[in-house]
Formats: C-alpha cells, sequence, structure tokens
C-alpha cells in the first residue's frame, strides 16, 4: 500500500516537503498580520497604562502576546507541518478501507476455490487491478493477488492464509515507518520550547544588573519568553501526540480489519480436495 515510487513527484516526497512549506508560509502570514503587530500594540499600551499607574492592564495575557517570540512561532510551525503530514496518512487509510465494499473475487454460494483454479482467477484480478489505477499499490488487493498465487503454488490453504498475513505484517511496518517524521516533529517541539526556556533565562540573568539598580521590566521580559516557549511547546505536544495516537489507531485497525476481510471473502472458501474428490472429479 505505500508507493513504490520515491522519486520527487511521489505523494511520500511532495506531502511532507510542502507542508512544511505550507506551514512556514502559513504561520509567517499569521505572524505578519496578526501577531506581531497586536503584541507590539498591546505592549505599546501596556508601558502607557503601567507609567499612568494603572496596573489591571498588567493581568492580561492574550493569546498573541503568549506567542509573539520566535521559539513559539517555530512550535507553531512545527506542529502545523506535523499535523499536514498526518491528515495525509489519515486520508490515504480512508482510501485503503473504502476498498472493503468490492468484491475482488467473486465467489458464488456453495463454490470453492480449488488450487487448480486459483491461477485463473490470480490472472483475472491482476488484469482488473492493471486496469484500475486506483486499486493499484493498495493492500487489500495485494493480500488477495498472494494468497491466490500462493495456494496454486503450495495446494495448502494454510500457506495461503500465511500469504496474507506476512504481507499485512509488512504493510504494518511500513504504515508504522512513515510516521517516524511525525514522531520526530512531536520530540522537536518541547526541545524548541527548552531552547526558549534557556534563552529566555539567560537573557534574564544578563540583566540582573539593571534588575538590582530598579529596572526589571527587561527581566521580567526574557523570564516571560521562557515560561511562554515551554507552555507553548508542551501544550502543541499534547495536541500533536493525541492525533497521531488517533491515525496509528486507525492503521492498526486497518491492517486487522484488512486479514479479517481476506479470511471471511477469501481464505474460508478455499479448499483443496482429497484424492477421492479429485478421482471423482477426474473419473
Amino acid at each position: 500500500m505505500i508507493s513504490r515510487n520515491k522519486g520527487f513527484l511521489s505523494l511520500e516526497f511532495l506531502v511532507p516537503n510542502v507542508g512544511l512549506l505550507v506551514s512556514i508560509l502559513a504561520v509567517m502570514t499569521f505572524y505578519a498580520y496578526y501577531v506581531t503587530p497586536n503584541a507590539d500594540e498591546f505592549m505599546l499600551k501596556r508601558r502607557v497604562m503601567a507609567a499612568q499607574g494603572d496596573m489591571k492592564i498588567m493581568q492580561e495575557r492574550p493569546i498573541y502576546i503568549i506567542i509573539k517570540d520566535h521559539e513559539p512561532e517555530w512550535e507553531i510551525t512545527f506542529c502545523l507541518w506535523g499535523l499536514i503530514v498526518l491528515g495525509y496518512k489519515f486520508m490515504q487509510i480512508s482510501r485503503e478501507r473504502a476498498l472493503f465494499k468490492h468484491d475482488f473475487v467473486r465467489v458464488q454460494p456453495g463454490e470453492r476455490i480449488i488450487p487448480e483454479d486459483a491461477l485463473d482467477r490470480y490472472k483475472e484480478l491482476k488484469s482488473t487491478i492493471e486496469r484500475e489505477p486506483r486499486w493499484r499499490e493498495r493492500l487489500l488487493p495485494e493480500c488477495m493477488l498472494a494468497a491466490l498465487h500462493r495456494l496454486h503454488a503450495t495446494n495448502s490453504v494454510r500457506d495461503a492464509a500465511n500469504a496474507v498475513r506476512e504481507r499485512a505484517e509488512l504493510a504494518a511496518d511500513q504504515l508504522d515507518s512513515t510516521l517516524s517524521l511525525v514522531r520526530y516533529i512531536a520530540w522537536a517541539i518541547p526541545a524548541i520550547g527548552f531552547i526558549g526556556t534557556v534563552r529566555g533565562i539567560g537573557g534574564a540573568l544578563s540583566f540582573a544588573e539593571v534588575a538590582i539598580h530598579g529596572d526589571i521590566s527587561p527581566v521580567t521580559q526574557n523570564l516571560g519568553l521562557a515560561f511562554n516557549s515551554t507552555f507553548v511547546g508542551l501544550a502543541l505536544c499534547i495536541v500533536l501526540m493525541y492525533c497521531l495516537h488517533v491515525v496509528q489507531s486507525r492503521q492498526e485497525a486497518f491492517i486487522i480489519e484488512t486479514q479479517t476481510h481476506c479470511r471471511d471473502k477469501l481464505i474460508d472458501v478455499m479448499k483443496v480436495p482429497t484424492r477421492d474428490e479429485t478421482s471423482d472429479v477426474y473419473s
């Protein structure tokens, strides 16, 4: 079910890279037209009202003040990037699940698939898949093709069932490996927050002498960067990890459903005739 085309024009390459570009442009635009202007205006208003002795505004913390620095900006960018990749994986699984409604191997009630017929059914199904581009490189048809081919080659229903399981397990490993980028993003988001924390604390310490003389505003601004970076990073990581859990659970359920569908629709109607049944057929 994973595209075998790993070139620059494959979706497996384009979606993560284009998703990163879209995330950067979207977040930069959001900051340029909303966050930065509102944050600058709010900070100017806070300084004016603080000089007038009005401390009520000091208790206000709108969202654009919390995310105004560079570290939260990159945390949001990475989170949006991860959500784009997960959205693509979710749609990919949805397209795979839609194939369950198709009857790839038409078997009449009471009919059995024997090894002598398996090769003809294999060729028929393979030609059908080649005529339908949307069925190519999909797990369900590949599992059915593998089962029919194994039944013809080994005359064993158990080997045919093992072929389905092997293909499903391989697809499960492939699906899990495609989520490695999202796992990296989920690790990188709090790491960026920790960088902001270190940078904020370091900046606050550099103004320690200024604070001793009574001006603590540079210290508080840098400490705000430190705590806001950590807060935004942890919050976004929670959201991304939940979405990752949903997609991973759906992938695992799809693998199980594929094996169950193949067993019900194909494996259970396979039969290897006994010697007496074979002699009756050719007598």
